[in-house]
């Protein structure tokens, strides 16, 4: 996919993008073939899938509450809105540097244990002069303070995860996961008590039709 197939796909959803947000996403395809070619957080042969496979993958957080937290997603766009969001195994930055563009009033904290991962978050959004995104190279339980959102992108099973982060959020988290995850669900609902209707499930191919998507849910757990 190149840029104008993303930009026709993006402002589908999201006609509110301005050009200001658009001209960073466009940028990020210089950057990440440049720190990619230095240090490999994207797998070489799929970087022609950057903007489908990892920047709009990671927008779905930004899709799923536009059309069903509709309130909360104008909120985040809301000037000193004084949100949080705490992205969890960012890698290179994904899903938190999409989102940080496109949500510029919300303060984003990248957090990855991989010192060379951290590297390439930092420098693409200090290149991209994202001034809301700072970035942690620590590990996840260490992490101090308590946020809005956590955002995530598969990093672990839900059972091994949700440990990693309850008890830091006041919203929900929004976690982008593929494949058959429902025994995992189960077990951490039932190992954590967690009450019915705590965690729901959206499709990411509601939005982005593309067979790659099948399958790829954002998980939403209160």
């Amino acid at each position: 996919m190149d840029f104008n197939q993303f930009k026709d796909l993006l402002v589908g959803m999201f006609p509110e993008v301005d050009d200001g947000k658009l001209e960073r996403f466009r940028l990020m395809e210089g950057l990440y073939k440049d720190w990619n070619s230095k240090i490999n957080v994207i797998s070489r042969k799929d970087m022609d899938g950057l903007y489908d496979h990892h920047i709009l993958h990671s927008l779905s957080i930004a899709a799923y509450l536009k059309t069903i937290r509709p309130d909360e997603y104008s909120k985040l766009l809301e000037p000193d809105n004084g949100t949080t969001v705490l992205d969890l195994g960012t890698g290179g930055g994904f899903p938190g540097i999409p989102l940080a563009v496109m949500f510029p009033e919300v303060r984003f904290t990248l957090c990855d244990s991989i010192r060379k991962k951290t590297l390439v978050a930092s420098e693409v959004a200090g290149s991209l002069g994202l001034c809301n995104v700072s970035v942690a190279n620590v590990r996840a339980e260490s992490l101090p303070g308590r946020f809005d959102y956590i955002v995530s992108r598969a990093v672990a099973s839900l059972t091994d995860f949700y440990p990693w982060v309850k008890g830091k959020y006041s919203k929900s988290v929004l976690y982008l996961k593929g494949g058959d995850f429902a025994e995992e669900l189960s077990e951490m609902m039932a190992r954590h008590k967690m009450r019915k209707g705590s965690v729901s499930t959206w499709p990411v191919d509601s939005w982005l039709t593309d067979s790659y998507f099948e399958g790829k849910f954002v998980i939403n757990i209160l």
